[in-house]
């Protein structure tokens, strides 16, 4: 049997990545706490129908159920605007649509993060044009210095600075989504700082 010429081959090495935390577990506990509270404030008796943008907004939508007293369902909806890349294509496309109609429902949009707003604007008009009875927002993470759309969300966890930010959900090319906490990422000299 002839044996394979074993040849050596350079592995490229990608930039020094570094996370910085930013927001803590506990404080992100805290404060979901705080917007479960809220919105049953506003909505006491309804019952509630949570719609999750995957993939990021996902452990915010669990935390979320779990502290939400009465009645909730959720479902969840992809949309498609970043891919790969850093920054946002500036066009949204739906690549997964809801499972059960949201027509006279209480429904409330559970996004990881808000920035230039061009998602959240696709997503209102979308289920706008479904009739649900109230239609309301719930970002994790507002960052108002990218907004591009004039959108604003109903419920607001923490607003923060022009970072990328990662974990709880977010993500840079599918990794970082498992952090416990939301973290700042950098990467090294050889690329320009990642924006969002």
């Amino acid at each position: 049997m002839a044996r394979a010429k074993a040849t050596k081959r350079k592995v490229r090495q990608g930039p020094k990545e570094r996370v910085r935390v930013l927001i803590t577990r506990a404080r992100i506990q805290r404060r979901i706490q705080a917007l479960a509270k809220e919105i049953r404030r506003d909505f006491p008796h309804e019952p509630l129908h949570l719609v999750s943008v995957l993939k990021g907004g996902v452990f915010f939508l669990t935390d979320l159920a779990r502290n939400l007293t009465g009645k909730v369902s959720f479902d969840f909806i992809a949309v498609s605007s970043y891919g790969q890349d850093t920054h946002s294509s500036g066009q949204v496309r739906l690549t997964r649509d809801l499972d059960s109609s949201i027509e006279g429902r209480t429904v409330i949009v559970v996004e990881d993060i808000l920035d230039t707003g061009m998602t959240l604007q696709y997503l209102l008009r979308l289920f706008q044009h479904r009739n649900p009875k109230h239609l309301r927002v719930a970002v994790l993470l507002d960052k108002p210095a990218r907004r591009i759309a004039a959108v604003r969300a109903d419920y607001v966890g923490f607003t923060i600075p022009n970072e990328f930010a990662v974990g709880y959900g977010l993500d840079y090319s599918e990794r970082y989504r498992n952090l416990p906490y939301v973290g700042a990422l950098t990467l090294g000299a050889k690329k320009k700082r990642p924006e969002k």
